[in-house]
């Protein structure tokens, strides 16, 4: 399984309340997004980084933008939904234990977000 069929698979199963973004079939490899909802994108950001891993809440078009994603935008996400997206790509030199980290860190920031 690769490693972005295996995040999508644990953050289902993992988190709640979440909407993947696109096509499960016809996406590009490596890439996920997908939408932590009542969540703020920028404060997911923040406290992922804080943690050492790299990930947007927008379109590659658009990154570093602090707008909803037009992409999510035009493919009928709620501007609301679309701020609590997390775009990540998965290169030829992560790791599965890099994925572990990741969700092992998104579990618990989520989690916080959401309850804070």
């Amino acid at each position: 399984m690769s490693l972005r069929n295996y995040y999508i698979e644990e953050v289902k199963k993992r988190i709640p309340n979440i909407v993947i973004n696109g096509d499960l079939e016809n996406r590009l490899p490596g890439n996920s997004n997908i939408c932590f909802i009542g969540v703020d994108g920028s404060k997911m950001l923040k406290e992922l980084d804080n943690v050492g891993i790299c990930a947007s809440s927008g379109s590659a078009c658009s990154a570093g933008l602090l707008t909803a994603s037009h992409v999510l935008l035009a493919i009928g996400v709620s501007e609301k939904v679309a701020r609590s997206s997390l775009r990540v790509t998965f290169g030829k030199e992560n790791t599965k234990e890099d994925v572990d980290y990741l969700l092992n860190n998104l579990e618990n920031i989520i989690y916080n977000l959401r309850n804070k």
